[in-house]
Formats: structure tokens, sequence, C-alpha cells
């Protein structure tokens, strides 16, 4: 089901093909911080985390439009933080553009940007509500993608829970896909790496030199990775751990790119305890705070 925006970028007719769409997953419910709601609808500095979240990904001009899965009751809130980060986005730029007055050559090239976040402003395509499971969130947003962009568009799920990824990261996994059927970063492992079958006993060592730990966001050919989610319905689906999990499942071509230790997961209250300390650092938490 997609939820359309007012006075937002939602089209009637399709897109040309190979543009590229992100799904933004705002469906968890954050239990493991113990913060009573879910994380990414915690304000810090008197804005949301998935509002910081839509930011970064909006810094990478790439990026057509957003869907965003979340739950029907949140849905105002995020748009209405999205609209007022915006609004406090627009009064800086009008303030840095009096201190620049003087100089002619600004003027003399037309109005004045702050970066790519002004330059389209609405570009929420809508929301998609979350399914039983993480996948089958992606699922739903991913059919309601499907309405808009052709098969050949290059779908990127995020999620709301990683708002540092860096535009140069974005548009990584998007040049990666152009080549493959999709691309992930990944991050080696710095430990030794054991199995074990029960959880209680080692059962053997892995070659670290083989093992990765995945990150998100996730790039995908929207037409194959749809087939891929497709063809696990109705049970195998709820089965799935990983995003990139059914397109390997399928046979998809899927690169793996470097990732970002920058670009981590707020999961625990050590996380959160970290996330805050970065925007206490970079003066991102004061209001007008820009990530």
């Amino acid at each position: 089901m997609s939820i359309a925006v007012k006075n937002g970028a939602s089209d009637t007719g399709r897109k040309p093909e190979r543009l590229c769409a992100a799904l933004l997953l705002s469906g968890g419910t954050g239990s493991r911080l113990g913060a009573g709601i879910p994380k990414q609808y915690i304000r810090t500095g008197g804005r949301m985390m998935i509002t910081r979240s839509l930011y970064a990904l909006f810094q990478c001009p790439e990026i057509d439009a957003v869907q965003i899965v979340a739950e029907e009751a949140r849905q105002a809130e995020i748009q209405a933080d999205w609209q007022g980060f915006q609004e406090e986005l627009q009064i800086e730029a009008s303030g840095k553009a009096g201190q620049r007055k003087q100089d002619m050559s600004q003027a003399q090239h037309g109005e004045i940007q702050t970066g790519n976040i002004l330059k389209n402003e609405h570009r929420i395509c809508g929301y998609s509500l979350p399914g039983e499971n993480r996948q089958m969130s992606i699922f739903n947003g991913l059919q309601d993608l499907a309405k808009i962009y052709g098969e050949e568009s290059i779908v990127l799920i995020h999620d709301a829970a990683r708002p540092f990824v860096s535009a140069a990261q974005i548009q990584a996994c998007m040049d990666a896909c152009r080549l493959h059927d999709g691309a992930m970063p990944v991050l080696p492992m710095k430990d030794t790496v054991y199995y074990s079958e029960d959880g209680e006993a080692v059962s053997r060592l892995l070659e670290r030199e083989k093992v990765f730990a995945g990150q998100a966001p996730e790039a995908f050919v929207l037409g194959k990775y749809l087939a891929a989610n497709r063809a696990l319905l109705p049970d195998r689906i709820l089965q799935i751990k990983g995003s990139t999990e059914p397109a390997v499942m399928a046979g998809m071509d899927i690169a793996m790119i470097p990732g970002d230790e920058g670009n981590f997961k707020i999961t625990t209250k050590a996380d959160f305890e970290r996330y805050e300390a970065i925007l206490h650092r970079t003066g991102t938490d004061a209001p007008g705070g820009v990530l």
C-alpha cells in the first residue's frame, strides 16, 4: 500500500529507465535500545534520526526520490519533521545569502543554493506499510516503487538507523550496480572468526579473509530484485535475514564494494550514545544543525 504525499513528487506515470530511487526502512521497533519508542523517531537537537537519514540520502544528486516504509501512525510526524528541517535550511540559506549580498558575481548567477537539498525539496514519493518482517517491508516498498519506476531502474535500500551514510558511499553503490545486478558495501573482519553449531562450543575456525560484514545501503536492479523477492512468497521470505540474501538465492550478480566504519547502524544504547556524541562534537545537535 502506498500513501501519497501531498505536494510531493508522486507521479501517475512511470519514470524513465535507470533512475535511482531509495527505499528507506523505518518500520523497526527498536526493542534492543530499550528507549520506549523506535530509535529512528527519537529527537536529538530537535530532529528525529530518520530526518537526518533522509538528508544524508538527498546529498547524493542521483537519488531521484525516496519511498519510506513506516507505520501509518508515524507518517505525518515524519513528513512534518522533514518539512520543518527544510524550512530551517531555507532560513540558513537566506542568512548566508545576506552575508554575500555584495558579491555581484553571485547575483549574476541567479538563485542561491545550499546543496542538493534545496534544488528539489519534495522528493518523498510516498509511504509503504511495514510487513511481517524486514524483508516483507522491503517487498511492500518495492511493489510501490515498481508502479513508478521501470525494471532497469536502481533501488537503493537503506536503514533509517544509519544516518551517517556518505554521498560518496551511496554513489559507489549505484556505480557498481550499473555494472552488475546489485552491490553492497562490506567491511573486512578484524577479529578471528569462529563457527559454532550450537552457540556454546566452537565447531571450527572460519577463514577471516573470506568473511565480511555487510552494511547498508544496498543497491539492486529493481525488476530483478523484485522478482527475486516475489519468488520467495509466501513463506520463505519470512526466513530472510539480510536484504541481499534474496538476490544471491536468485543467482543475481552482486558486487562487494568497500564499506565505511563511520556508517554504523544504531541498534544498542552504546550505539545511540555514540550517535549523540558525534552530533554534539560536530555541532549538528543544535537547532538548525546539519549533518
